[in-house]
């Protein structure tokens, strides 16, 4: 890579990382460390095509799904198990609305990668269904259909979601 392009991906990290480890996050279903190994291999895959790469958002963003879709189907990650760590300090927030944020992060991640993944790109990134399909490499009726099991088992998961106003405390 040269001077330039060095210079343009490094600005396109310092501009784009917060928004793609948000993304990270949503995709490893709140894992913290998963999410932040998914962006590394991301950003070095993407650093290492950065010259043939026309727009760079699009391709970091399938790398990722690729990326978090491959960890769960490594044996090493089915052994791992998910323990919750209470923060050393408290912090100013509303309980009903961290309440519902957990019970977000616990239903997200006891959905599959793929339906998580298409939750996430529908209605955290606001993708139409056209790109999610184009993303994740199927069928805007599998997207539709995915969308549509996937909200049904967070239903059934997370009973507790279907109240519109402790939704709507969250959105505050």
């Amino acid at each position: 890579m040269d001077a330039a392009a060095e210079r343009h991906f490094r600005e396109f990290v310092e501009t784009r990382s917060a928004a793609l480890m948000r993304l990270a996050y949503l995709l490893a279903g709140g894992d913290q460390h998963l999410a932040e190994d998914i962006l590394q291999v991301a950003l070095t895959k993407t650093a290492a095509r950065w010259a043939s790469i026309d727009n760079p958002e699009p391709y970091i963003r399938r790398v990722m799904y690729t990326q978090q879709a491959n960890t769960w189907r490594l044996k090493w990650r089915r052994r791992e198990t998910q323990v919750p760590v209470l923060p050393d300090e408290s912090r100013d927030d509303d309980t009903s609305a961290v309440d519902v944020k957990l019970t977000v992060r616990s239903a997200l991640a006891r959905i599959t990668a793929r339906q998580r993944a298409v939750l996430v790109l529908r209605f955290f990134e606001d993708l139409p269904e056209a790109e999610v399909a184009r993303i994740l490499g199927c069928s805007v009726g599998t997207v539709r259909s995915t969308t549509h099991r996937s909200l049904a088992r967070l239903r059934e998961l997370a009973p507790e979601l279907n109240d519109l106003k402790a939704v709507k405390e969250v959105q505050r």
